[in-house]
């Protein structure tokens, strides 16, 4: 079975840092782009950062940018967000996301939700 499991959510200052993480297991996980996307209560869900498998090329959400960094550990499968400067408008439940352009696959984990008190 493929897993993505989050981690590192909960409760944190506006200012402040948090940092996620998303263990994968089931797939191989240097195949895969991996990245993070959130849904705050009544919005759609967004794309936040991604990260490719070869030359780790990475994306930002305009809002996110200079804020948040994405990382990968190919040898622990686990891909990492450092979230910097929290503001109240970040708090929505995070989702990894691993897919895979050839052939086509793409697999979500269930979320981790981050509150940001301002």
């Amino acid at each position: 079975d493929v897993r993505l499991v989050e981690s590192g959510g909960g409760l944190a200052q506006a200012g402040g840092p948090l940092t996620l993480s998303c263990v994968v297991s089931g797939i191989t996980f240097h195949d895969y782009a991996v990245g993070w996307f959130r849904q705050a209560p009544g919005k759609e869900r967004e794309g936040v950062s991604c990260i490719s498998t070869s030359d780790g090329s990475t994306y930002y959400a305009d809002s996110v940018k200079g804020r948040f960094s994405i990382s990968r550990d190919d040898y622990k499968n686990t891909v990492y967000l450092r979230m910097d400067r929290l503001v109240p408008e970040d708090s929505a439940v995070y989702y990894c996301d691993a897919r895979r352009y050839t052939p086509p696959r793409e697999f979500w984990g269930k979320g981790t939700l981050v509150t940001v008190s301002s």
